[in-house]
């Protein structure tokens, strides 16, 4: 998105996180928030030197098992510093490039035939776990061992379903042999997005352990930091840096080169206005995810704090995971396609779009993210296919002008600079969405059986009122709560009775895994993707992973495959990425799934994930792009490595 479009600024408004935060500055006695940034403070409220500080926002809000850190355990939650500290990959991405590279690993996988179902891997030397013990391949193949032989591990799948055996060759070379073809084989046990399913856990540590029930708190860990404490309410955790950082993973990737900060604390401090209001006066030098109401009120409180782009429309839009509503397909009445495209044909995608953040989105029709490359290689492309689409009675149901109206709707709100023809605001604002046409929404609602009652609300066939619930983060990943509560409004409107439900992150989670849920404003992993090669995301369409309602899993939370769908992933998982069959067939299952809508995608992500330069600076930024913003995911170490003391 352009970085030059100014949005007009109608001073005499106010919006509602604006009215909370000032009238939280009052209460706080920053009666000049608004007009300069709030002096440094010496310490942090956990007794830590400010300076040598780093303090984080937790993704996912309130943990509510703040003392468990097994990361084979469904209930623990990764958003303390698990996920970005303590569990390296093996291999980690590149975001900027999309390139993989050697974490844990001290070079890229080595096929050892032509089928890629024997690899071997060699480990970096040097590397201790917290403790003092070496980080060697006894622990690479235990790891893989006792997922292999503990069936009750909930997001064990990755392995099993393509590992046959890991052996030790000596302390930094393991021999392994898949059960299929995996050309990806880094991709499948490495880090893409977020984290890794793969995480090598200290042997001497687990070998004597019930892994279902071992806590692993304190975490012994690779990294070059250690919990230290933790709120038992938690709220936050506090990570040292090791007296040893020098025998790190981090470290040795580095050469030798140390991070800076002596203290990493994560610290959720509640909802967005208080959150904003911490980063305001100096408490937050990174915050996880704001809305663009939020950065508004930051900006102008603290003229320390930066995001992505340095003017509108100031987020990163290539976030991989895109947003939308998705479906237990194994519940009534949301497992019939006539339901799930009646709710798409029910949307109107231009309220919903400025409703959520005010139009600065780029919408998606697909199920792959509007992010530049895959607009390049699946949207775009895809284009004409969609605006012939039609459903099984011959109705076209696509819309090519949703940009249009986007761009209208902002000029009409004072923006300028937006791009003039068509073909550059598609491109800013994405390809086209579904049409709102109520009265086909209707028919298809009409023909499973559903009718409605004098008030014009919506019946169920059995006769009784239609209740639609759908799943909200609360208080964190700010896109997706603010989208349940658009969609809600539209939908109401078509007369569906839906009430959102907001969880914190250990339910919000908890629910999509174990299928205790209708609908949900969700998005990981299959609306997720980095590359042309959409296999990290979306080969967990294919029916190995469905499983029944109350059984958890890591994928395929939708309880959604076809025949079509995994024949086709079946032939993809066999190809290497750089295959010319790729695309195409990744064009097939995209088509697929927009017939059968399992999930409505509806936009991509814009992070407005601000940082703080007060105490720290070099972080990246459009203008410093040596990695993403992306504050949650494993690659968050290597920005630790990177980031220096600003001298407050």
């Amino acid at each position: 998105m352009r970085s030059d479009i100014k949005p007009k600024v109608r001073e005499e408004q106010m919006s509602a996180i604006q009215h909370k935060l000032f009238g939280l500055a009052i209460a706080a006695g920053v009666i000049g928030l608004v007009m300069q940034a709030p002096a440094a403070a010496q310490t942090t409220e956990v007794g830590t030197p400010r300076a040598e500080t780093l303090i984080v926002d937790q993704l996912g809000g309130t943990v509510t098992s703040p003392f468990k850190a097994n990361p084979y355990a469904s209930i623990t939650n990764m958003g303390q510093g698990g996920n970005q500290m303590a569990f390296s990959p093996l291999w980690e991405i590149h975001t900027p490039t999309g390139e993989m590279f050697p974490f844990l690993a001290a070079e890229m996988p080595k096929a050892l035939n032509d089928d890629f179902t024997e690899f071997e891997i060699k480990l970096r030397a040097g590397i201790t776990w917290s403790d003092g013990e070496s980080f060697n391949a006894d622990d690479v193949v235990f790891t893989a061992q006792m997922l292999l032989d503990n069936e009750d591990i909930p997001i064990r799948g990755v392995v099993v379903d393509n590992l046959e055996s890991m052996t030790k060759v000596d302390d930094l070379t393991v021999r392994v042999k898949t059960t299929k073809p995996l050309p990806r084989f880094e991709k499948v046990f490495g880090s893409v997005i977020w984290g890794p399913s793969f995480r090598v856990v200290p042997e001497h540590v687990f070998r004597d352990e019930d892994v279902m029930a071992f806590d692993f708190y304190p975490p012994v860990t690779t990294a070059p930091y250690v919990v230290v404490d933790g709120d038992p309410n938690g709220n936050w955790k506090l990570w040292k840096k090791r007296d040893d950082w020098a025998d790190s993973d981090l470290a040795v990737l580095n050469n030798g080169r140390e991070p800076a900060p002596n203290y990493i604390l994560w610290r959720f401090y509640g909802p967005e206005e208080k959150r904003v209001l911490a980063m305001a006066q100096n408490d937050l030098d990174v915050l996880m995810d704001i809305s663009p109401d939020g950065w508004d009120v930051l900006r102008n409180a603290n003229p320390n704090t930066e995001v992505w782009f340095p003017g509108f429309p100031w987020a990163n839009m290539d976030d991989p995971c895109e947003r939308g509503i998705h479906f237990n397909t194994r519940v009534a009445p949301y497992d019939q396609w006539q339901v799930r495209w009646a709710l798409a044909l029910a949307t109107n995608i231009v309220d919903v779009s400025i409703n959520t953040f005010n139009g600065m989105l780029r919408v998606s029709p697909l199920n792959a993210p509007p992010i530049q490359v895959l607009m390049e290689t699946y949207h775009q492309p895809m284009a004409d296919w969609l605006g012939d689409f039609a459903l099984p009675d011959g109705y076209k149901p696509f819309d090519p002008d949703v940009a249009l109206r986007i761009a209208e709707w902002l000029r009409a709100d004072g923006a300028e600079g937006l791009p003039e023809t068509d073909e550059e605001l598609r491109a800013l604002f994405g390809v086209g969405w579904w049409k709102q046409d109520t009265e086909k929404a209707a028919e298809l609602l009409e023909s499973v059986g559903f009718s409605r009652d004098d008030d014009g609300k919506w019946l169920l066939p059995d006769g009784t009122p239609w209740t639609l619930f759908i799943n909200a983060p609360a208080d964190f990943e700010v896109l997706s709560q603010r989208l349940a509560f658009a969609v809600a409004n539209v939908w109401r409107a078509f007369g569906v009775n839906v009430e959102v439900q907001q969880l914190q992150g250990g339910p919000f989670w908890t629910n999509y895994n174990t299928g205790d849920y209708q609908a949900g404003s969700y998005w990981w992993p299959n609306s997720c993707a980095v590359a042309p090669d959409l296999f990290h995301g979306l080969e967990t369409w294919h029916e190995r992973y469905v499983k029944d309602v109350g059984v958890s899993t890591g994928n395929n939370r939708e309880r959604y495959s076809t025949p079509e769908i995994s024949a086709l992933i079946d032939q993809i998982v066999a190809l290497p990425s750089d295959d010319p069959q790729i695309v195409p067939l990744w064009t097939e299952v995209l088509q697929e799934l927009v017939v059968g809508m399992p999930v409505i995608d509806m936009v991509g992500t814009s992070k407005f994930v601000p940082v703080n330069t007060t105490y720290w600076k070099n972080f990246p930024s459009s203008e410093n792009y040596y990695e993403g913003p992306w504050w949650w995911w494993t690659t968050f170490k290597v920005i630790v490595g990177e980031i220096e003391p600003s001298g407050s």
